[in-house]
């Protein structure tokens, strides 16, 4: 099937009025489609993260011990990424069909849409199960929508990237998971702070999924303002940007896109030890207030994002594939002590949460698109989606479940074994293939 031209959407040609003369697409410009986009996802990520903690056990699950509540509720959490490969094989033949403009338009009404909706949500006690049945459809929306809001963005920063910085253009699309956490976290532990625990869970919860809507409109323009200018679409054209039928992918690059895959491993099962658990076990088995947790998290996701920034000039002078190596042997020896870290009390926690965020930043700054440059011009728009929809469902997807089951039947110490797993497989990856070492020199 031939490339469709860019369908010519409402929001497409309140684009295209900005660039009615011809002109070359300056990085800085990506880069900055490319962070607000980032970070509109990263708050609906972050918005629902949060919720499923503090919210969802008590409004959805009343009916159960909070433990088990919460554990019901990482359940649910896990869909979206268990769906996501579902929606980019959805959105990429509507690219294909229609183009990349209608695709991101659909995918991020969506996905502000499904996360609105859950702004709506009764609880169990007004509707019963139907409440359990209609946030997991909301969820799943969100991943359907998640695999669709795949834009390209960031493979045009690394095609107009300048070789000896190719580490710094590599963190740039990886600012906008602080970026959004420090919003959704600020947001949180202020509804939490000024209002009483009843109306809190009654109404002022809901305040952080109305404002994700507005926020996916205004990255849905930042995005568009670039997929509709005239070098886009000769990139789109060219093959550089244009979809493949995900079957096709998978048969040609199925290796790439596995390793690809398990390469960053160490970084997203680290992303949700340092995120969501931490803030689950800190609420169901401390005294601590969550909103002093919450303003602790947003403090070190602004030094996990001076960590993002680091890892580029870091990157540009060792190599990615030294950087990712030694960020995952830290991560391992991490594993070891932190859990004890966040059982050490106040100082603990924060000791816990400022060195975890640190080496997240470092590992998450130079973890996408590893191996992109190993897929075939005519494959690597369709296969990178594909291997970032995997690298989150295998590393992160299970990993707030999965720690807090570990720490509740073994004790806390035993969370730090999914950490080292992922490490171990990052690790074994980078050591063993020689084909990817050298991929991400």
């Amino acid at each position: 099937m031939t490339t469709q031209p860019l369908s010519a959407t409402e929001a497409e040609r309140d684009a295209l009025a900005l660039h009615t003369r011809e002109h070359r697409i300056a990085p800085g410009e990506i880069a900055i489609g490319v962070v607000i986009g980032r970070t509109s996802e990263f708050f609906d990520f972050f918005v629902y993260a949060i919720a499923s903690v503090l919210v969802f056990p008590k409004l959805i699950f009343p009916y159960v011990d909070p433990l088990t509540g919460t554990i019901y509720s990482f359940a649910i959490f896990a869909l979206a990424f268990i769906v996501r490969p579902v929606g980019t094989m959805i959105f990429m033949e509507v690219d294909r069909r229609y183009g990349r403009g209608t695709k991101l338009t659909i995918a991020l009404f969506l996905l502000g849409g499904s996360t609105a909706a859950i702004a709506f949500l009764p609880g169990y006690e007004t509707i019963g199960h139907a409440a359990v049945m209609l946030l997991a459809l909301f969820r799943m929306g969100q991943g359907v929508a998640l695999g669709g809001s795949w834009d390209g963005l960031a493979s045009l920063l690394a095609l107009n990237a300048p070789e000896r910085h190719r580490g710094w253009y590599a963190m740039v699309p990886q600012l906008g998971a602080p970026l959004g956490l420090i919003v959704a976290s600020l947001l949180f532990a202020f509804f939490v702070s000024i209002l009483p625990a009843e109306d809190f869970l009654d109404w002022g919860w809901r305040y952080p999924f109305f404002v994700s809507f507005a926020i996916n409109v205004v990255a849905l323009f930042a995005r568009l303002r670039i997929v509709v200018t005239p070098e886009y679409a000769r990139r789109y054209e060219s093959l550089s940007l244009a979809p493949a039928p995900v079957m096709e992918t998978v048969r040609a690059e199925w290796r790439t896109i596995a390793l690809g895959a398990f390469a960053p491993l160490a970084t997203f099962a680290m992303f949700h030890m340092v995120t969501v658990f931490p803030l689950s076990w800190v609420f169901l088995f401390t005294p601590d207030s969550p909103s002093r947790f919450l303003v602790l998290e947003a403090i070190a996701a602004a030094l996990g994002t001076a960590a993002i920034v680091a890892s580029g000039h870091i990157a540009d002078r060792v190599g990615r594939r030294r950087l990712l190596g030694a960020c995952a042997a830290a991560i391992a020896a991490f594993s070891g002590f932190a859990p004890q870290l966040l059982d050490g009390g106040p100082v603990g926690e924060a000791v816990f949460m400022l060195v975890g965020f640190v080496l997240l930043g470092l590992s998450f700054g130079q973890s996408s698109g590893a191996l992109s440059s190993r897929l075939s011009p005519r494959h690597r728009y369709t296969g990178s989606a594909l291997t970032s929809d995997l690298a989150w469902l295998f590393g992160a997807g299970f990993a707030p479940i999965a720690a807090l089951l570990l720490s509740t039947s073994f004790g806390l110490p035993s969370s730090g074994l999914y950490l080292l797993s992922g490490a171990a497989c990052t690790l074994a990856v980078l050591w063993l293939n020689r084909e990817v070492v050298g991929a991400i020199e």
